[in-house]
């Protein structure tokens, strides 16, 4: 009977921590009560428990917000390691897909990062990028950071790395206002001639991107693939690895 209700205790105060921490906003001891239909006393005595464990915070309002063991574990290295595994079966799938080269990029500073990568089936194409540094705005990755303001465009001119790069700050800017709107980006020839990528967001809980996956590979193959169908099949995909991140966009208002 202990067991039992051990159980239902641990199943009550998960519940209660999947709503704080999924809201994307604090959430009211009231509101609380109401969603999960829980006694007030049992609600409180399951708050301060995890209160006690740092899982939740109370603020100065009153409201419940996630604890301070999530911005500790945010701040580990480690943290990485885990987005890559979270990730990696969403990757392996979409390099299925395509057939190419698919990459797991986080923002950091002015730079984009790439921790992970799943090779290209074909023989070309199978350069690893993962701590290769390039100028972010001739890439996908970079372009959906920059597009959804994980990266802030550093001042000056931008890098020509191919005829194709973008310079024109001001086209840049338009450029980013598109890939809000379909969702993904591209990039065409921009970092090396011959070279084409394609890449979309990945979201957190309160709908903000904090990575990008891309799929790159010669621009004479990811053309005959279809440049719009790769970038819709990006935002598929990588709808669901935001899901296991918390993100539910219905439940999100003013959202993108």
């Amino acid at each position: 009977m202990s067991t039992q209700m051990g159980s239902q205790a641990v199943e009550r105060a998960s519940a209660l921590l999947s709503l704080i921490v999924e809201s994307g906003a604090p959430r009211t001891f009231s509101s609380l009560v109401d969603e999960l239909g829980l006694a007030k006393s049992t609600t409180s005595r399951l708050l301060q428990a995890l209160e006690r464990s740092r899982l939740v915070h109370r603020d100065r309002t009153g409201a419940f917000r996630p604890g301070v063991l999530f911005l500790v574990h945010a701040a580990r290295p480690s943290a990485l390691h885990d987005l890559s595994e979270l990730a990696r079966p969403t990757m392996e799938r979409l390099s299925e897909l395509s057939r190419e080269t698919v990459n797991l990029a986080v923002p950091r500073g002015n730079q984009v990062v790439q921790i992970d990568q799943v090779d290209s089936r074909y023989l070309i194409g199978a350069t690893s990028w993962v701590g290769v540094d390039v100028p972010a705005h001739c890439t996908a990755l970079g372009k959906v950071l920059y597009a959804y303001g994980a990266l802030q465009l550093p001042p000056g001119d931008l890098e020509c790395r191919t005829p194709h790069s973008p310079v024109d700050r001001r086209q840049f800017d338009h450029a980013l206002v598109e890939v809000r709107r379909r969702g993904w980006a591209a990039a065409l020839d921009e970092l090396e001639l011959g070279l084409a990528a394609v890449g979309a967001p990945v979201r957190a809980v309160d709908g903000t991107v904090i990575a990008a996956v891309s799929v790159s590979g010669p621009t004479s193959r990811v053309n005959d693939f279809g440049i719009p169908k790769l970038g819709d099949l990006l935002v598929a995909e990588l709808r669901g690895l935001s899901a296991l991140l918390g993100h539910h966009p219905a439940r999100k208002e003013g959202v993108a």
